[in-house]
């Protein structure tokens, strides 16, 4: 099994309860220790495990420790996409998400192929879309702490309340009947469809208010903000 405590520690310090990541003073001061914790796990003898979630755990963590290295790296910077390395914001997205930069057990990955190839395809638990994050305001808030295999499971039902019930991702406007949601309710569509007969009753399960919603309710989504999660 691998150990998160030093991911661990490192998120409890440097991320605040808004999801929000002091890059400058991991820069700083605990670049390196980040850096350490993933080339041990590079050519680490590991073994897929048949536990589902030793493997949610393993990739959410190393989805968002790969994500949050590859800032630490350029920062600073304004976004993931604009001008990311002077480049277009295509080719940016294409840089970021797709280049197999980050090594581990012996096999090399990006983060497309870390969520599409395993999270989605594999594990197909619709709720790492709360857990993942590509270090934008408009992701889900990164948790300041590591996943474990142990609690994986409360934490997933605990981010996907957390998502669902901040009015910056999800809101009713009451007035004119309509459902405002984030994005990622349109971009991975089909996986909330394969647990839930349509969006609203998928968002309706995690409310912790009663709002009028149901199936038929009309579905707006809310701009996509790809600034910098920093504080």
């Amino acid at each position: 099994m691998i150990d998160f405590t030093i991911w661990d520690r490192l998120l409890r310090q440097y991320v605040d309860d808004f999801g929000r990541v002091n890059y400058l003073s991991w820069k700083k001061e605990n670049h390196q220790s980040l850096n350490n914790w993933l080339k041990d796990l590079e050519d680490l003898n590991y073994s897929p495990s048949s536990n589902a979630n030793e493997q949610l755990a393993l990739w959410i963590n190393l989805y968002n420790a790969f994500t949050i290295s590859t800032i630490l790296g350029r920062y600073p910077i304004k976004s993931i996409l604009p001008k990311f390395l002077g480049i277009s914001n295509w080719l940016a997205f294409l840089w970021f998400f797709n280049r197999p930069a980050y090594k581990f057990a012996g096999n090399r990955y990006s983060l497309g192929k870390i969520e599409h190839g395993i999270l989605r395809n594999q594990l197909q638990d619709p709720r790492i879309h709360f857990a993942i994050v590509c270090a934008s305001i408009g992701c889900p808030l990164l948790r300041n702490s590591a996943y474990f295999p142990e609690t994986v499971q409360e934490q997933l039902a605990e981010d996907a309340s957390r998502f669902i019930n901040n009015q910056e991702k999800v809101r009713y406007d009451s007035q004119n009947r309509i459902l405002f949601c984030s994005k990622i309710f349109k971009w991975y569509r089909q996986d909330f469809l394969a647990v839930s007969p349509t969006i609203p009753d998928f968002i309706r399960t995690h409310l912790k208010t009663d709002l009028p919603i149901d199936a038929q309710t009309p579905i707006a989504y809310l701009h996509y903000d790809w600034s910098l999660n920093e504080q």
